[in-house]
């Protein structure tokens, strides 16, 4: 398999692969597909000469982390299956056990109607280049359609070679260390795996989690501030009288300001309780 020109992938709608393939792709995809419901096929993940059995059952793991089982394996050099793959796996066998095994790399593609390289390096190769997030963007447009959609992973020493690389229609890169680009094959299916997963159902960027209660009310920390001043005061801590109204403007400022929940607001309450109880006991 080598790479071919987008046209004859998508429809006609260019002449051309290159910079444009994947907006040419995306709009196709776009067009054929807007109302119904198509049945979305995951891209399938193609460890290409993996040499220790660890990366693989760590790229195993990473993959069932983000909900993509399937594996293709081609000539890994410790044989195949592999113990070690298996320990390292840690709960995700089944993806281990459903891999395919292939003893040449356009064997484990032959079925698929896209193909994304990953590669740190800079390769001399006139080839579209693409993040995680665009690959798999692109990924679950193709996928939504039908087709198929392959992404390599070379071994671990050098990673893919010229000759793998070309027979991929683009190239998935993310910005490293220039001085150290090198990701441990388990990192880079991780990478991948959650642009994946991610663009499946939008994510919040920032929730709160309120373990079982509210945030408290305005009247709520009103009250907390009232209480506070009382105690305060009783305490002789507002001096001198000039400060007074600034003080208690900064306190009544800070309350609102730290986002209170109602529990948080009902342990203040509490701890200021019991010191006055302690300080008019005598401290005992």
């Amino acid at each position: 398999m080598v790479w071919r020109p987008v046209y004859q992938r998508f429809g006609g709608l260019a002449t051309l692969g290159g910079p444009l393939a994947s907006e040419v792709a995306l709009a196709y995809l776009a067009a054929r597909c807007p109302a119904k419901v198509c049945s979305m096929i995951p891209p399938v993940f193609v460890l290409v000469r993996p040499q220790m059995g660890e990366n693989i059952g760590a790229a195993a793991r990473a993959m069932l982390n983000f909900g993509l089982e399937r594996m293709r394996i081609v000539g890994p050099r410790d044989g195949w299956p592999n113990p070690k793959a298996v320990a390292m796996a840690s709960g995700a066998g089944r993806v281990l056990d459903r891999a395919r095994l292939f003893a040449d790399l356009p064997a484990s593609i032959a079925d698929c109607d896209f193909v994304f390289a990953t590669t740190a390096r800079g390769r001399e190769l006139v080839k579209e280049v693409v993040t995680p997030q665009r690959a798999m963007e692109m990924a679950r447009a193709m996928g939504a359609e039908g087709k198929r959609v392959g992404v390599l992973f070379g071994p671990e020493r050098a990673g893919l070679e010229n000759e793998d690389i070309v027979r991929a229609n683009a190239i998935v890169t993310v910005p490293v260390n220039p001085e150290f680009p090198s990701l441990n094959l388990g990192q880079c299916v991780l990478l991948l795996g959650y642009e994946w997963q991610r663009q499946g159902a939008p994510v919040p960027a920032s929730v709160m989690e309120l373990a079982r209660t509210d945030f408290a009310s305005r009247e709520d920390v009103d009250r907390l501030a009232d209480h506070f001043e009382e105690r305060l005061d009783a305490a002789g801590f507002f001096f001198p009288a000039t400060k007074v109204e600034g003080m208690k403007a900064n306190l009544r400022n800070m309350w609102g300001r730290l986002g209170l929940t109602r529990a948080e607001v009902q342990t203040f309450h509490g701890m200021l309780r019991q010191i006055a109880w302690k300080l008019k006991n005598g401290g005992e």
